[in-house]
């Protein structure tokens, strides 16, 4: 699973093939095959089995987020880790495959579904949001549309140093300042 991912991260979806895959792994193609028989198949368990481990690690890491103030900056930070590692970038090459892929399309919706769920519940309970008060549902929902996004501009910015860190960092200073007054209303 994990060699499947790299090699999405590194080689993008055209360069990510059973053969290479089950190469990087150490396995042999016939194995590879009799349990993943197509490279969709292989890709998106992959993705769907290291989502899982990754939201795990993010509610294991939850545990250690303060309390009171601080609390929201904490979860931003988490939440930018969360779309800026390894599994997004392959998820990300998945997207832009699936875009004019319609088979590949068809099954990566309902897991990128899945996914938004996950993260939104996620994202709800970590800032102990009360989404039944108007508005919130809604500040939710633009946190994880600006920490996605923050994960989209870095791939190609990320490469000319620390400047992006710092705007990224930032960025996400003053959503927490704004969603902090938004949570509180």
């Amino acid at each position: 699973m994990a060699a499947t991912v790299d090699c999405l991260v590194e080689l993008g979806w055209s360069g990510t093939t059973t053969t290479v895959v089950a190469r990087r792994a150490g396995v042999s193609r016939g194995a590879q095959l009799h349990h993943y028989p197509t490279r969709e198949e292989l890709v998106l368990a992959a993705v769907a089995h290291l989502g899982a481990a990754r939201f795990a690690e993010a509610r294991e890491r939850a545990a250690a987020l303060p309390d009171g103030p601080g609390r929201t900056a904490a979860v931003l930070d988490m939440l930018a880790a969360l779309h800026t590692g390894p599994l997004f970038r392959a998820m990300l090459e998945l997207w832009v495959a699936a875009r004019t892929d319609d088979a590949l399309r068809a099954a990566v919706v309902p897991l990128e579904a899945e996914v938004g769920r996950e993260t939104h519940r996620l994202t709800v309970e970590l800032l102990g949001a009360d989404e039944s008060r108007p508005g919130v549902r809604a500040a939710v929902q633009q946190t994880l549309d600006l920490v996605r996004g923050l994960g989209v501009s870095g791939l190609l910015s990320d490469a000319t140093g620390g400047r992006e860190e710092r705007r990224r960092r930032h960025l996400l200073a003053d959503w927490a300042r704004h969603l902090d007054t938004r949570l509180e209303a």
